[in-house]
């Protein structure tokens, strides 16, 4: 499927319709929810919407897949201090800049330079447009290093310049230090720099970052990212005698406008009581945060799907990830086929073509059932309708919120647990103690 119909991510909130606010008290919600759509509305602009995104959350695996990030720097458990530090507001990037991340307020330099940058726990490096970016959005705000007195570049031979991919150094050791990246469809050059970052009142002094030089493609978030993966030059990683390896978030509803979520940074202030599943970590892909899911539910009854699915195994690639920069839960083939079939057998009637990408689509009413993830620790997230079902604009019909991976490659055995399963939820990532947890919270206004 073509990346060319990107700009009509725009659209999609407007063919969307809102939700009702679920309960906060629980994660385990009603069993069904009734859906009546409206027969009959026109859906070709949301359906094209929709099939934009799909496009590039399958861009986005194939290329977080494909990217590497180099091996951790350390596994020693890091000392933060002993503090709770200011959440910092998030919101989803949808509505205010057209892209599927969750965006946050960041202050970059001095005097600090203020950019709503992507919030991605699947990269690492943080990069951000700089002045005379070729390929940037010229309608978005960029970083002028020339403006900050506290902006240095990274010389190449620094310790930096060898953690990022494909580095470059034409002028030899002493010079500015330049490296590739590839971020789902599009690709770009940067030059390595240094600068205080602040997110809402968590400054970080010389943080490392990447300098957009020049922009391929239209995927790049117009304002910048920082990554909150686990490889060498993640937020994590630089800021591991501080935060301690740990953060969590959650997801408002991706329809908001509001800057209601929260990133919680360190491990004071996070949920007392979480349930927990273990961190996993596979060397292939050293920045992504793999768990074990053992199973899943439709309603009340356990899927029937092959253990090798859902395995975890480095070697093949199998497993399971959370991600929140992909939107619709991506499952490898056999574990969607089963999901599908068990959902339409509790549904039991006829389904609408295929829109969007998606193939179990309702144009009459239907009683939605549950879907609940299954992870190693006895620990079961049930979703409730909003984080199953997508809608078009008028009800006119109400898809399923999940497809099949990849056909083939090493993509095929991978599990994505994507953002909109995960709104409204606390998902908290602590590496230093290596485990995951979810505990359910309502954060969308």
């Amino acid at each position: 499927m073509s990346l060319l119909a990107l700009p009509l991510l725009a659209f999609l909130s407007i063919f969307l319709t809102p939700t009702t606010a679920v309960s906060s008290s629980t994660l385990q919600l009603a069993r069904s929810h009734s859906v009546t759509p409206n027969a009959g509305a026109p859906l070709s602009a949301w359906a094209a919407s929709v099939a934009a995104q799909s496009a590039a959350d399958t861009a986005r695996i194939v290329s977080m897949l494909t990217s590497g990030a180099g091996p951790l720097t350390t596994r020693a458990k890091p000392k933060p201090k002993n503090r709770a530090n200011p959440p910092v507001p998030i919101a989803p990037g949808r509505q205010i800049l057209s892209i599927p991340n969750y965006i946050a307020r960041a202050g970059l330099g001095t005097p600090a330079q203020t950019l709503l940058v992507a919030i991605d726990p699947s990269n690492d490096a943080a990069w951000v447009p700089c002045s005379a970016c070729a390929g940037c959005a010229a309608s978005s705000p960029s970083f002028s290093p020339t403006q900050s007195s506290t902006y240095r570049t990274v010389p190449c031979g620094s310790p930096q310049c060898a953690q990022v991919p494909s580095p470059s150094c034409p002028a030899g050791v002493g010079s500015s230090c330049g490296f590739n990246l590839t971020y789902a469809a599009s690709t770009f050059q940067a030059v390595l720099g240094q600068d205080s970052l602040a997110l809402e009142n968590n400054v970080v002094v010389s943080y490392t970052f990447g300098c957009l030089r020049v922009v391929s493609g239209n995927s790049v978030p117009p304002q910048g990212l920082i990554g909150f993966g686990r490889g060498p030059l993640s937020f994590l990683s630089q800021t591991k005698d501080t935060y301690g390896s740990v953060f969590s978030y959650c997801l408002p509803n991706y329809r908001s406008s509001n800057f209601s979520g929260t990133l919680k940074l360190g491990p004071i202030g996070q949920p007392k009581r979480i349930k927990t599943t273990p961190l996993l970590y596979n060397p292939h892909r050293p920045s992504l945060y793999y768990v074990n899911m053992i199973g899943i539910r439709v309603g009340s009854n356990v899927v029937q799907v092959p253990q090798s699915a859902l395995a975890f195994n480095p070697v093949t690639g199998s497993g399971t990830i959370i991600d929140a920069g992909t939107m619709f839960t991506r499952l490898a083939a056999p574990v969607y086929a089963a999901v599908r079939d068990a959902f339409r057998g509790r549904v039991r009637t006829p389904v609408a073509p295929p829109l969007g990408g998606f193939d179990t689509c309702y144009n009459v009413t239907v009683s939605v059932p549950t879907v609940t993830f299954m992870f190693a620790g006895a620990v079961a997230v049930t979703l409730p309708e909003e984080n199953v079902m997508i809608h078009s604009s008028s009800g006119g019909v109400a898809c399923l919120a999940m497809a099949a991976g990849p056909s083939d490659g090493v993509n095929a055995a991978l599990n994505v647990l994507a953002s909109m399963q995960q709104q409204n939820q606390r998902v908290l990532f602590d590496v230093a103690n290596g485990r995951v947890g979810f505990s359910r919270e309502l954060c969308t206004a």
